[in-house]
């Protein structure tokens, strides 16, 4: 009995005993992948969360350090894995350098991603918590990575820009300036008092802690439209404040304008009609709404 199981190993052992080595080989790759790919991603974010912490550097920076620190080690670990099944990493740069026309074309999209992304660390046209447009699409940045911006929409969708694209495109970025003009623009009747609704407005802006005293808020008339006399008030506040000055203010002086017996026109038409005596009469005042 233990002849014939002896012999049935020496067999199996004459079969797959060459393949023994290779299983071994590739059983340590998978080890080494796993392992090398948790600990890149738990070193990436232990570099995220140092940079972060510090007050000396942008928080901008961290986001973008991990991603290259990341990438980096995982680069190390395909090169280790590599020489597990015998290709030496000279060899490995010999076969890149000979295949660099090939990958440049194939990659090339990436790799402007790559440089676009040290541009825009480098002379940083946005960070990490500003609210921008890229070429036209809005939202908060909320990641700077190797390859591509994250932003989130006030709905809280995400959009991913890579970096060329966002490099390469027109920015505005509404969160670069400590602080915003904030415009608001208020139609009163031909009949109205003018100086009454100017003085109505800026009452309002001075009493707001928000609005800035330099440069001191100021109202005018800005134009005499078909129905109503244009009045604008500008101000200046800090940038966080923009949007709820914007909206508060709108309210207010509506209310303000109803409290002070000002009233805000809608477009209408008056049809006079002489009569035989030459008088005028009112016949008709149809809105135009």
């Amino acid at each position: 009995m233990e002849e014939q199981l002896q012999q049935q190993i020496a067999t199996f052992l004459d079969r797959f005993g060459g393949l023994l080595p290779y299983v071994l080989d590739g059983f340590k790759a998978l080890v080494i992948l796993i392992v090398g790919w948790i600990l890149a991603a738990a070193v990436s974010r232990m570099v995220r969360r140092r940079v972060e912490a510090s007050k000396r550097i942008d928080k901008t920076i961290g986001s973008f350090l991990s991603s290259i620190v990341r990438w980096v080690l995982l680069a190390v670990v395909a090169i280790t894995v590599l020489n597990i099944f015998g290709i030496e990493a000279t060899s490995l740069v010999a076969m890149l350098g000979a295949a660099t026309l090939a990958i440049g074309l194939a990659l090339q999209g990436t790799l402007s991603d790559i440089a676009a992304g040290f541009m825009i660390i480098l002379f940083r046209p946005y960070r990490n918590g500003q609210y921008i447009s890229i070429d036209g699409t809005s939202g908060t940045v909320t990641e700077i990575n190797l390859f591509f911006t994250e932003m989130a929409t006030p709905d809280n969708v995400q959009i991913i820009v890579p970096n060329g694209k966002a490099w390469g495109a027109i920015i505005t970025n509404w969160s670069h300036h400590e602080t915003r003009r904030v415009d608001i623009v208020m139609g009163i009747d031909y009949a109205d008092d003018i100086d009454k609704a100017l003085k109505v407005m800026l009452d309002m802006a001075n009493a707001d802690q928000r609005v800035h005293d330099d440069p001191e808020p100021w109202a005018r008339v800005t134009n005499l439209g078909g129905s109503s006399v244009d009045l604008t008030m500008r101000m200046w506040a800090d940038s966080a404040d923009y949007w709820d000055l914007k909206w508060e203010f709108t309210k207010g002086l509506k209310e303000a304008f109803d409290a002070a017996g000002l009233s805000i026109p809608f477009p209408h038409r008056t049809l006079y009609v002489k009569s035989d005596e030459g008088d005028a009469v009112t016949i008709a005042r149809q809105s135009d709404s």
